[in-house]
């Protein structure tokens, strides 16, 4: 597995891999406002317009091909966690994770993280050390955990 920063031409294969999993495992709970909404914020267009505006990628490439990505947002808030879904269970989310907190501190981040989880992921974010802060919100019709990670928790 090599997992490197996001190149441009990374772009419109996570947007397709984001919208993929998103429609089976985040927005069906959703409403469909909010199921629109939140695809259209993040199809190829969103993503380009959130890498803009700093967040920084990092790609799991498996046998030449995209089996994850991961985004963080002002080096405190992972913003997406993806993972194809024939390569979950292969630890390919944790070494994601790994690698992101790991890049952001070293961009200046002080360790402590949030994350607005699916239902679906909160125990991979709970393996993580990441703790829930409060009960399901939802929000744009959306629904979400908060969880937080703190400075000092162990990678």
């Amino acid at each position: 597995m090599d997992i490197r920063p996001l190149v441009n031409a990374d772009i419109a294969a996570i947007a397709a891999l984001l919208q993929t999993l998103s429609r089976e495992f985040i927005v069906h709970e959703s409403s469909p406002e909010g199921a629109s909404t939140f695809l259209a914020e993040n199809n190829e267009l969103g993503i380009r317009g959130y890498v803009a505006r700093g967040h920084a990628y990092h790609v799991a490439i498996v046998d030449g091909e995209l089996a994850g990505f991961v985004a963080v947002r002002d080096n405190s808030h992972l913003f997406h966690l993806f993972v194809a879904k024939e390569r979950q269970g292969q630890g390919i989310a944790r070494r994601l994770w790994e690698v992101a907190r790991a890049a952001a501190v070293a961009r200046g981040g002080d360790g402590a993280f949030t994350v607005n989880s699916s239902n679906h992921a909160v125990r991979v974010y709970e393996s993580f050390g990441f703790v829930r802060v409060g009960p399901t919100q939802c929000a744009k019709g959306l629904y979400f955990n908060p969880m937080r990670l703190a400075a000092d928790d162990p990678v």
